[in-house]
């Protein structure tokens, strides 16, 4: 992928469904990795495919989309019970489907938050496993963290930054955190 009109960042990601399935290496990153690098950031996006993750997300996705949705057309229904409660819990008196959108975005605020830390969480889990199964197939955890070093420095990314921070708003390990577990997964 041609990344280098937009950023001087490496990156690579898994895309698409069914047989259009690809992985998408940007220019920077094959300009500044070797091939040892490259074959170990290939398997770990093929790892993700392999562990399931990209339905998974998927599925999650399409649920939680449904979910909000759902509340959405509850929050903003005139005559039901549930808006009459949130407008009543907001001391407005007449039920408008624009005031119940802003009281819905409202209360969505904090429960996003929280969904987020809940989903940042799920996506490190999948990247230990996304990097173990990476080191396994091609049998050199070396290489792949050699790739995550460049990616963590090229990304101005802090490797050991707080585990409050890491635990509220990061949905990739610290790259210390990575290359301790790559080095645990061939034990």
């Amino acid at each position: 992928m041609d990344g280098s009109k937009r950023s001087t960042k490496a990156n690579a990601f898994f895309t698409g469904l069914g047989k259009q399935k690809k992985i998408a290496l940007f220019d920077t990153l094959i300009d500044k990795s070797n091939q040892p690098e490259l074959l170990g950031v290939l398997a770990h996006e093929i790892g993700h495919f392999r562990c399931g993750h990209i339905k998974q997300r998927l599925v999650v996705g399409i649920l939680q989309t449904a979910v909000i949705f759902f509340l959405l057309g509850l929050a903003t229904d005139p005559s039901g019970k549930f808006s009459r409660i949130l407008f009543d819990a907001f001391g407005v008196k007449q039920i408008s489907p624009h005031v119940g959108l802003v009281l819905f975005s409202i209360l969505l605020e904090p429960v996003s938050k929280l969904l987020g830390v809940l989903a940042n969480a799920w996506s490190r889990k999948h990247e230990f496993e996304a990097d173990a199964y990476a080191a396994k197939v091609t049998g050199d955890h070396v290489s792949l963290g050699e790739a995550l070093k460049k990616m963590t420095a090229d990304h101005l990314s802090h490797p050991s930054p707080a585990a409050l921070r890491v635990w509220l708003d990061y949905s990739h390990p610290p790259l210390v955190q990575r290359l301790e577990a790559l080095n645990r997964s061939l034990s």
